[in-house]
Protein backbone atom coordinates (compact mmCIF):
# COMPACT_ATOMS: atom_id res chain seq x y z
CA UNK A 1 0.00 0.00 0.00
CA UNK A 2 0.97 3.83 -0.91
CA UNK A 3 2.31 5.52 2.16
CA UNK A 4 2.50 9.49 2.72
CA UNK A 5 5.35 9.87 4.35
CA UNK A 6 4.89 13.97 6.76
CA UNK A 7 6.13 15.46 9.71
CA UNK A 8 3.44 13.92 11.51
CA UNK A 9 3.84 10.34 10.67
CA UNK A 10 7.73 10.71 11.48
CA UNK A 11 7.06 12.16 14.99
CA UNK A 12 4.49 9.66 15.70
CA UNK A 13 6.74 7.20 14.18
CA UNK A 14 2.95 6.01 12.47
CA UNK A 15 2.47 4.62 8.59
CA UNK A 16 -0.27 7.08 7.68
CA UNK A 17 -0.87 10.80 8.66
CA UNK A 18 -4.49 9.89 10.12
CA UNK A 19 -5.99 10.41 13.65
CA UNK A 20 -8.74 9.45 14.90
CA UNK A 21 -10.60 12.00 17.13
CA UNK A 22 -10.82 11.59 21.06
CA UNK A 23 -14.80 11.33 20.87
CA UNK A 24 -16.05 11.31 24.33
CA UNK A 25 -17.47 7.57 25.05
CA UNK A 26 -17.20 6.75 21.23
CA UNK A 27 -13.49 6.57 20.13
CA UNK A 28 -13.33 3.48 22.92
CA UNK A 29 -10.41 0.99 22.91
CA UNK A 30 -11.56 -1.32 19.62
CA UNK A 31 -11.67 1.83 17.61
CA UNK A 32 -8.48 3.34 18.82
CA UNK A 33 -6.85 0.15 18.24
CA UNK A 34 -7.98 -0.75 14.93
CA UNK A 35 -7.17 2.69 13.81
CA UNK A 36 -3.50 2.51 15.22
CA UNK A 37 -3.27 -1.14 13.71
CA UNK A 38 -4.31 -0.19 10.47
CA UNK A 39 -1.27 2.41 10.64
CA UNK A 40 -2.96 5.90 11.74
CA UNK A 41 -3.26 6.83 15.63
CA UNK A 42 -6.02 6.17 17.65
CA UNK A 43 -6.77 8.43 20.55
CA UNK A 44 -9.58 7.26 23.00
CA UNK A 45 -12.78 9.67 23.92
CA UNK A 46 -11.48 10.45 27.04
CA UNK A 47 -13.88 13.32 27.60
CA UNK A 48 -14.83 14.57 30.47
CA UNK A 49 -12.42 13.11 32.20
CA UNK A 50 -14.20 10.38 34.19
CA UNK A 51 -12.37 8.05 35.61
CA UNK A 52 -13.43 5.16 35.74
CA UNK A 53 -13.96 4.95 32.07
CA UNK A 54 -10.30 4.93 31.20
CA UNK A 55 -8.73 1.91 32.69
CA UNK A 56 -11.74 0.39 30.94
CA UNK A 57 -10.95 1.90 27.40
CA UNK A 58 -7.20 0.83 27.93
CA UNK A 59 -7.75 -3.04 28.30
CA UNK A 60 -10.67 -2.96 25.23
CA UNK A 61 -7.55 -1.71 23.14
CA UNK A 62 -5.66 -4.37 23.89
CA UNK A 63 -1.23 -4.02 23.57
CA UNK A 64 -2.49 -1.28 20.56
CA UNK A 65 -0.36 1.74 21.07
CA UNK A 66 -2.61 4.44 20.83
CA UNK A 67 -3.46 7.83 22.77
CA UNK A 68 -6.29 9.77 24.45
CA UNK A 69 -7.76 13.36 24.56
CA UNK A 70 -9.75 14.80 26.96
CA UNK A 71 -11.78 17.84 27.65
CA UNK A 72 -9.51 20.41 28.96
CA UNK A 73 -11.99 22.47 31.03
CA UNK A 74 -13.26 19.07 32.26
CA UNK A 75 -9.73 18.14 33.19
CA UNK A 76 -10.03 20.95 35.51
CA UNK A 77 -12.22 19.12 37.59
CA UNK A 78 -10.73 16.03 37.65
CA UNK A 79 -6.87 16.13 37.14
CA UNK A 80 -6.20 12.74 38.60
CA UNK A 81 -7.56 11.13 35.39
CA UNK A 82 -4.81 12.40 33.34
CA UNK A 83 -2.34 10.32 36.37
CA UNK A 84 -4.36 7.76 35.51
CA UNK A 85 -4.29 7.85 31.85
CA UNK A 86 -0.60 8.41 31.59
CA UNK A 87 0.41 5.54 33.68
CA UNK A 88 -1.57 3.40 30.50
CA UNK A 89 1.82 5.31 28.55
CA UNK A 90 0.25 6.39 25.90
CA UNK A 91 1.51 7.79 22.47
CA UNK A 92 0.31 10.94 22.61
CA UNK A 93 -2.45 13.46 24.45
CA UNK A 94 -4.51 15.62 23.13
CA UNK A 95 -6.33 18.49 25.03
CA UNK A 96 -9.05 20.43 23.57
CA UNK A 97 -11.42 23.13 24.73
CA UNK A 98 -9.39 25.27 27.43
CA UNK A 99 -5.99 26.39 28.88
CA UNK A 100 -3.55 23.60 28.71
CA UNK A 101 -0.85 24.89 30.50
CA UNK A 102 -1.96 23.07 34.21
CA UNK A 103 -0.86 19.69 32.30
CA UNK A 104 1.28 20.05 29.73
CA UNK A 105 4.45 19.59 31.76
CA UNK A 106 2.96 16.05 33.31
CA UNK A 107 2.55 14.75 29.78
CA UNK A 108 6.00 16.03 28.41
CA UNK A 109 7.36 14.60 31.22
CA UNK A 110 5.80 11.19 30.74
CA UNK A 111 6.65 10.79 27.44
CA UNK A 112 3.81 11.43 25.22
CA UNK A 113 3.43 13.64 22.54
CA UNK A 114 1.22 16.80 23.57
CA UNK A 115 -1.50 17.50 21.12
CA UNK A 116 -4.30 20.56 21.31
CA UNK A 117 -6.85 21.57 19.41
CA UNK A 118 -7.64 24.90 18.73
CA UNK A 119 -10.19 26.87 16.51
CA UNK A 120 -7.81 30.75 16.68
CA UNK A 121 -4.29 31.31 15.45
CA UNK A 122 -3.58 33.26 18.77
CA UNK A 123 -4.41 30.09 20.48
CA UNK A 124 -2.50 27.64 18.48
CA UNK A 125 0.55 30.26 19.02
CA UNK A 126 0.36 30.07 22.57
CA UNK A 127 -0.17 26.28 22.68
CA UNK A 128 3.28 25.88 21.27
CA UNK A 129 4.98 28.02 23.49
CA UNK A 130 3.66 25.84 26.34
CA UNK A 131 5.49 22.50 24.41
CA UNK A 132 2.78 21.29 22.07
CA UNK A 133 4.24 19.05 19.44
CA UNK A 134 1.34 18.51 17.50
CA UNK A 135 -1.63 21.42 16.92
CA UNK A 136 -4.98 20.43 15.46
CA UNK A 137 -6.56 23.55 13.62
CA UNK A 138 -10.36 22.87 13.91
CA UNK A 139 -12.48 24.31 11.72
CA UNK A 140 -16.33 25.03 12.20
CA UNK A 141 -17.26 22.83 9.91
CA UNK A 142 -16.21 19.92 12.45
CA UNK A 143 -18.75 17.59 14.18
CA UNK A 144 -19.54 17.49 17.63
CA UNK A 145 -17.98 20.32 19.86
CA UNK A 146 -16.10 23.49 18.51
CA UNK A 147 -17.08 26.76 17.67
CA UNK A 148 -18.23 29.20 15.51
CA UNK A 149 -15.72 31.55 13.17
CA UNK A 150 -12.84 29.69 10.99
CA UNK A 151 -13.68 27.76 7.81
CA UNK A 152 -11.02 25.08 8.26
CA UNK A 153 -9.71 25.74 4.50
CA UNK A 154 -8.17 28.82 5.58
CA UNK A 155 -6.90 28.57 8.98
CA UNK A 156 -5.50 24.91 8.22
CA UNK A 157 -3.42 27.30 5.99
CA UNK A 158 -2.46 30.24 8.17
CA UNK A 159 -1.70 27.32 10.66
CA UNK A 160 0.54 25.98 8.78
CA UNK A 161 2.48 28.89 7.77
CA UNK A 162 2.67 30.59 10.99
CA UNK A 163 3.74 27.21 13.53
CA UNK A 164 6.81 25.34 13.30
CA UNK A 165 5.48 22.15 15.24
CA UNK A 166 3.08 19.67 12.65
CA UNK A 167 -0.58 21.10 11.83
CA UNK A 168 -3.46 18.65 11.53
CA UNK A 169 -6.65 19.45 9.99
CA UNK A 170 -10.06 18.84 11.55
CA UNK A 171 -13.38 19.60 10.50
CA UNK A 172 -14.92 18.40 7.09
CA UNK A 173 -12.44 15.91 5.97
CA UNK A 174 -13.82 11.89 5.99
CA UNK A 175 -12.26 10.73 2.99
CA UNK A 176 -8.89 11.03 0.67
CA UNK A 177 -9.71 13.72 -1.02
CA UNK A 178 -10.06 15.65 2.08
CA UNK A 179 -6.40 14.23 3.18
CA UNK A 180 -4.86 15.30 0.03
CA UNK A 181 -6.20 19.08 0.22
CA UNK A 182 -5.53 18.94 3.72
CA UNK A 183 -1.38 18.41 2.77
CA UNK A 184 -1.42 20.68 -0.30
CA UNK A 185 -2.57 23.38 2.36
CA UNK A 186 0.49 22.36 4.39
CA UNK A 187 -1.01 20.56 6.77
CA UNK A 188 1.02 16.93 8.48
CA UNK A 189 -2.52 15.23 8.57
CA UNK A 190 -5.77 15.47 9.54
CA UNK A 191 -7.90 14.34 12.41
CA UNK A 192 -11.23 12.49 11.71
CA UNK A 193 -14.36 12.29 13.90
CA UNK A 194 -17.42 12.12 11.96
CA UNK A 195 -16.32 9.31 9.65
CA UNK A 196 -15.02 6.97 12.28
CA UNK A 197 -18.17 7.52 14.22
CA UNK A 198 -19.83 5.49 11.54
CA UNK A 199 -17.13 2.88 11.63
CA UNK A 200 -18.11 -0.43 12.99
CA UNK A 201 -16.09 -0.68 16.40
CA UNK A 202 -17.07 2.68 17.03
CA UNK A 203 -19.35 2.91 20.70
CA UNK A 204 -22.74 3.49 19.39
CA UNK A 205 -25.91 1.98 18.20
CA UNK A 206 -26.91 0.82 15.07
CA UNK A 207 -29.47 3.89 14.39
CA UNK A 208 -27.16 6.41 15.00
CA UNK A 209 -24.73 5.03 12.34
CA UNK A 210 -27.87 4.55 9.93
CA UNK A 211 -28.38 7.80 10.70
CA UNK A 212 -24.86 9.44 9.66
CA UNK A 213 -25.26 7.03 6.54
CA UNK A 214 -28.46 8.85 5.85
CA UNK A 215 -27.42 12.18 6.92
CA UNK A 216 -26.44 15.33 4.85
CA UNK A 217 -24.23 18.27 5.17
CA UNK A 218 -27.15 20.46 4.59
CA UNK A 219 -28.68 18.67 7.79
CA UNK A 220 -26.43 19.81 10.36
CA UNK A 221 -26.85 22.55 12.72
CA UNK A 222 -24.68 24.10 15.22
CA UNK A 223 -25.78 25.30 18.78
CA UNK A 224 -26.22 24.38 22.48
CA UNK A 225 -29.23 22.68 23.09
CA UNK A 226 -28.41 19.40 23.75
CA UNK A 227 -25.70 20.31 26.37
CA UNK A 228 -28.04 22.35 28.20
CA UNK A 229 -30.58 19.03 28.13
CA UNK A 230 -28.43 16.54 28.53
CA UNK A 231 -25.44 18.12 30.49
CA UNK A 232 -22.95 19.29 31.37
CA UNK A 233 -22.83 23.21 30.25
CA UNK A 234 -20.35 23.97 28.26
CA UNK A 235 -18.34 27.40 28.76
CA UNK A 236 -19.24 29.98 26.16
CA UNK A 237 -17.90 30.35 22.91
CA UNK A 238 -18.17 26.60 22.33
CA UNK A 239 -21.46 24.51 21.26
CA UNK A 240 -21.84 21.55 18.84
CA UNK A 241 -22.59 20.69 15.35
CA UNK A 242 -25.25 17.42 15.23
CA UNK A 243 -27.80 16.32 12.65
CA UNK A 244 -31.06 18.55 12.76
CA UNK A 245 -33.80 16.71 14.60
CA UNK A 246 -37.19 17.76 16.41
CA UNK A 247 -35.55 19.40 19.42
CA UNK A 248 -32.98 21.81 17.09
CA UNK A 249 -36.28 22.82 15.21
CA UNK A 250 -37.68 23.46 18.38
CA UNK A 251 -35.12 25.09 20.49
CA UNK A 252 -32.60 26.03 18.31
CA UNK A 253 -31.25 29.76 18.65
CA UNK A 254 -33.72 29.54 22.02
CA UNK A 255 -31.86 27.30 24.52
CA UNK A 256 -31.81 30.51 27.02
CA UNK A 257 -35.32 30.20 27.26
CA UNK A 258 -34.79 26.64 28.81
CA UNK A 259 -35.36 27.45 32.24
CA UNK A 260 -37.16 25.90 35.78
CA UNK A 261 -39.59 24.07 35.19
CA UNK A 262 -39.90 24.25 31.72
CA UNK A 263 -35.79 23.43 31.48
CA UNK A 264 -36.44 20.39 33.70
CA UNK A 265 -39.55 18.87 31.55
CA UNK A 266 -37.23 19.07 28.43
CA UNK A 267 -34.88 17.42 30.16
CA UNK A 268 -36.80 14.63 31.86
CA UNK A 269 -38.25 14.04 28.15
CA UNK A 270 -34.82 14.01 26.26
CA UNK A 271 -33.10 11.76 28.68
CA UNK A 272 -36.96 9.26 28.13
CA UNK A 273 -36.39 9.77 24.10
CA UNK A 274 -32.39 8.93 24.85
CA UNK A 275 -33.13 5.66 26.37
CA UNK A 276 -35.80 5.13 24.33
CA UNK A 277 -33.47 5.28 21.08
CA UNK A 278 -36.08 7.87 19.62
CA UNK A 279 -33.99 9.65 16.78
CA UNK A 280 -36.68 12.21 16.43
CA UNK A 281 -34.77 13.91 19.74
CA UNK A 282 -31.48 12.02 20.03
CA UNK A 283 -28.62 13.92 19.40
CA UNK A 284 -25.86 12.41 16.61
CA UNK A 285 -22.99 14.84 16.47
CA UNK A 286 -22.00 14.94 12.89
CA UNK A 287 -19.94 17.36 10.83
CA UNK A 288 -20.22 18.68 7.11
CA UNK A 289 -18.05 15.45 6.19
CA UNK A 290 -21.33 13.41 6.76
CA UNK A 291 -22.17 13.28 3.26
CA UNK A 292 -19.40 11.24 2.53
CA UNK A 293 -20.65 8.60 4.68
CA UNK A 294 -22.08 6.25 2.73
CA UNK A 295 -21.84 3.02 4.93
CA UNK A 296 -20.87 1.60 8.41
CA UNK A 297 -16.93 0.09 7.42
CA UNK A 298 -14.62 -1.21 9.48
CA UNK A 299 -11.95 1.50 10.64
CA UNK A 300 -9.29 -0.03 9.09
CA UNK A 301 -10.84 -0.34 5.69
CA UNK A 302 -11.43 3.73 6.06
CA UNK A 303 -8.15 4.06 6.99
CA UNK A 304 -6.73 2.64 3.58
CA UNK A 305 -9.22 3.76 1.68
CA UNK A 306 -8.87 7.60 2.74
CA UNK A 307 -5.18 6.86 2.18
CA UNK A 308 -5.49 5.47 -1.41
CA UNK A 309 -7.84 8.46 -2.46
CA UNK A 310 -5.51 10.89 -1.03
CA UNK A 311 -2.43 9.09 -3.27
CA UNK A 312 -4.87 8.77 -6.55
CA UNK A 313 -5.53 12.79 -6.05
CA UNK A 314 -2.28 14.00 -5.93
CA UNK A 315 -0.79 11.80 -8.46
CA UNK A 316 -3.68 13.00 -10.66
CA UNK A 317 -3.03 16.48 -9.76
CA UNK A 318 -0.84 16.75 -12.38
CA UNK A 319 -3.25 17.02 -14.97
CA UNK A 320 -4.41 20.52 -14.23
CA UNK A 321 -0.94 21.67 -15.19
CA UNK A 322 -0.50 22.86 -19.06
CA UNK A 323 2.82 23.36 -20.88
Amino acid sequence: MPRLTTALTELLGIEHPILLAPMAKISGGRLAAAVSEAGGLGLLGGGYAEADWIDPAFRDAGNGRIGIGFITWALDARPDSLTRALAHRPAAVMLSFGDPAPYAPAIKQAGATLICQVQRLDEAQRAVALGADVIVAQGQDAGGHGRLGRGTLAFVRAAAEALPVPVVAAGGIGDGRGLAAALMLGAAGVLMGTRFYAAEEAIAPAPVKQALVEGRGDDTVFGGVFDRLRGPAWPAPFAGRSLANALTERWGGREQELVGDLLEAERAAYRAADQAGDMGRKVVWAGEVVDMIERSDPAATIVRRTVAEAVEALSGAARFLTA
